[in-house]
This record gives C-alpha cells, sequence and structure tokens, in this order.
C-alpha cells in the first residue's frame, strides 16, 4: 500500500470512530442546553449498576443509530442521576450514543 492509500484510509477509520460519517438521527438542542436525538429508544434489561464507575451493564437488542446488533455490554451514563434510576432485573427504554469514543447513555426511562 503506498503512503497516499495509507493516509486515506487512516482518514476515514478516524471519522467513522468520531461518527461524522454514521447516518445518524438528525439532532437539536433543548431548551436546557443538551443535545437532544430524534433516535428512537432501544429496549433492554439492566444486567448490573455499577454506581462506583458510573456505568450501566444492559442487555439490548439492536441499536439501530449505533449500528450495533443486540448484546449485553457495558455503557457510561451521561448523567450520575440515571444510576439511581435503575436496579437490576428493570426493563428498561434507553439512547445510547458514542460520545467522545465512549459508549454513552443519555437518556432512560422504564419500558412497560
Amino acid at each position: 500500500m503506498d503512503r497516499k492509500a495509507g493516509f486515506v484510509i487512516l482518514a476515514a477509520v478516524s471519522l467513522a470512530l468520531s461518527g461524522a460519517l454514521h447516518p445518524a438521527a438528525a439532532q437539536g438542542v433543548g431548551q436546557d442546553g443538551v443535545v437532544q436525538s430524534s433516535t428512537p429508544l432501544s429496549e433492554g434489561v439492566v444486567r448490573k449498576v455499577d454506581k462506583d464507575a458510573g456505568k450501566l451493564t444492559i442487555k439490548h437488542g439492536p441499536l439501530a443509530n449505533l449500528d450495533m446488533p443486540a448484546m449485553t455490554m457495558v455503557f457510561h451514563v451521561a448523567d450520575q442521576a440515571m444510576l439511581q434510576q435503575v436496579k437490576s432485573g428493570d426493563k428498561v427504554k434507553f439512547r445510547a450514543e458514542s460520545i467522545g469514543g465512549l459508549l454513552t447513555v443519555t437518556k432512560i426511562e422504564p419500558a412497560p
């Protein structure tokens, strides 16, 4: 591979990891200054709440906005208060987004 091709691949990977090439839903800024996404909420079951680390382990269905299949994984939370709202075994609807390269829950609510 020549140097120019290597640079093009590196640039494409960098953009993809930053989310710039991802066909994510449009976002806006709410009255509270928080970025709001129109991405539909995903469903899952909380497996673990780690308050010390600020993380949730969720067994979830596909995450369309992240192009991710169903699996169980650990997420950071955008707001530590989210960790007080859920416990292991709770069925939830949530939105996860890539923020600064970290998969982060930005919204969570009880599932019916």
